[in-house]
């Protein structure tokens, strides 16, 4: 998944970008809320929300993306804050986030509530995902075709999972670029190019279908 990581706390915000890369994640990591407000028009599969940041609230901004028409009155959105009374969560949940994780928090936790998120925004509640005879499980990062384990590379994992989410869906080649670098990485002009030669030599030449002009689809 990308996913855009909103806290001022620099050694949080390290351990929990570091962790979630780990697991393949794609995190872009800002710590303002003038800067998630200009990065919130990208393409996100999930936001992680600090409430106290340096130039505001963050369940305000959270106030003001839910308000706007477009992808993010429905994106999901964890907040992660210190503020643990219940009528602190009330208010963070009531003013549009999905879920609420109280610092300090066990990142093998947070990776689980994204997966849960996840879950949520694709419909119905199964860990796995399908597309024909393709099966992504994104916890166990597998990828098999009926029975058949496929060995994927992390970034072949990521475009594979981003598509099958979407499945039937045109996805263009600069949205999965962001899926799978996020901001300012350096990424070659036919990266997204080899990466889905790969996984057809991997999975198939049918598996993925090339919309000329527009980008990538995979059959529902």
């Amino acid at each position: 998944m990308r996913l855009l990581l909103v806290e001022d706390d620099r050694t949080l915000g390290d351990a929990v970008r570091a962790h979630l890369e780990s697991d393949g994640h794609v995190v872009d990591w800002v710590t303002t809320a003038a800067q998630a407000r200009a990065a919130a028009s990208d393409e996100f599969d999930a936001i992680l929300l600090d409430w106290q940041l340096p130039d505001g609230s963050g369940v305000q901004w959270l106030r003001d993306l839910r308000a706007k028409n477009g992808a993010n009155r429905t994106r999901p959105v964890l907040m992660l804050t210190a503020r643990d009374l219940v009528a602190d969560r009330v208010q963070g949940l009531d003013a549009g986030a999905d879920d609420y994780l109280v610092k300090p928090f066990e990142l093998a936790e947070l990776t689980a509530r994204l997966r849960a998120l996840a879950r949520r925004a694709s419909g119905p509640t199964e860990t796995l995902l399908r597309a024909g005879r393709i099966e992504v499980d994104p916890a166990a990062k597998i990828v098999r075709v009926g029975d058949k384990p496929i060995d994927v590379t992390a970034r072949e994992f990521a475009l594979l999972e981003a598509l099958v989410r979407r499945s039937g869906r045109i996805v263009s080649r600069g949205d999965l670029e962001g899926l799978l670098y996020g901001f300012g990485a350096a990424v070659d002009s036919n990266a997204v190019e080899v990466h889905v030669s790969n996984l057809r030599r991997k999975l198939g030449r049918e598996a993925i279908e090339t919309v000329r002009g527009l980008g990538y689809r995979i059959a529902p």
